[in-house]
């Protein structure tokens, strides 16, 4: 079978930010995360996205933590540097700033929180679009940002040079199918219940919280399927089910049980760290199941 074009790789990690005991940034588990991690498979890094605890990291630490980890892997990893954020101009900044520290592409969420319309989300990705030339990859979840990214507004950002790509928490495979059928744009899975039914429909990849612990096991799910072996494809992902529901639908976001799995230091605050014995729910990362319709 022919996979279809990925511009970052297949397999790309959504990289934990490790901190030092005292909560700064640790760059040397940074580099030594990353290097392990291309080692066991990963084509790619994201960086600073939400399993790297973006929100509450600042902008030197996001710039320090890129330049470590392009020194540590080499300029033939693909890094995407997460730089979304609700304000227009800060992502902008962001990207610039991204650009000048050696990022591959850019991934951009959806404004969040003020939920603007349509014309404004296309507005946003077309103002990051341009302030640099890096390509970038949209970030569609709706359950984080209370915004989705219409098919019919892919449709249209599809057009422009540098949107290549989408990572997709959407929880609509009919209408990712329909932007993947319709356009060039490269889909990366952002659930991993759902990597390999978006792969098996054209997508390119996917980018993955479950890959800082289990790098090599999801891309062998795609190895297996690209060999044209489906059935092993299958079997092998229902193997990586139990971890993926484990981390990704225990009530805690992912960030915080692959940084306890990995002993790679404290998340930040509001976060928490996991408590033995309490029970789930109350803090759900909104990573696995579809939000419910307004």
């Amino acid at each position: 079978m022919t996979a279809p074009v990925a511009p970052f790789g297949r397999a790309l990690c959504a990289m934990i930010t490790p901190f030092t005991a005292s909560g700064a940034l640790d760059q040397d588990a940074a580099r030594k995360h990353a290097v392990s991690l291309v080692a066991d498979g990963c084509d790619g890094l994201v960086l600073s996205g939400t399993t790297g605890e973006s929100p509450t990291t600042t902008d030197a630490e996001k710039t320090a933590l890129l330049r470590a980890v392009r020194a540590a892997v080499g300029d033939d990893v693909p890094i995407v540097a997460g730089v979304g954020s609700s304000d227009t101009r800060q992502t902008v900044a962001l990207a610039q700033q991204a650009e000048q520290a050696g990022a591959d592409g850019l991934l951009v969420v959806t404004p969040y929180y003020s939920r603007p319309p349509q014309a404004a989300v296309e507005a946003h990705f077309r103002r990051v679009a341009d302030a640099t030339g890096l390509p970038l990859m949209l970030y569609d979840i709706p359950g984080r940002t209370g915004t989705r990214v219409e098919p019919e507004t892919l449709l249209r950002l599809a057009e422009h040079p540098r949107i290549v790509a989408v990572k997709d928490c959407a929880y609509d495979l009919l209408g990712s199918t329909k932007v993947i059928g319709a356009t060039s744009l490269a889909y990366y899975s952002g659930c991993e219940e759902l990597n390999l039914p978006l792969y098996a429909v054209g997508a390119a990849g996917y980018v993955s919280t479950v890959a800082n612990v289990a790098p090599r096991q999801l891309r062998a799910v795609l190895d297996a399927f690209d060999a044209g072996d489906t059935a092993e494809a299958a079997r092998l992902n229902r193997l990586t089910v139990p971890l993926a529901e484990l981390m990704m639908a225990s009530g805690l976001p992912g960030t915080v049980t692959a940084k306890a799995l990995l002993d790679a230091g404290p998340v930040r605050e509001p976060l928490e760290p996991p408590r033995r014995g309490a029970p789930p729910g109350g803090g759900g990362g909104g990573d696995v199941h579809p939000p419910p319709t307004a």
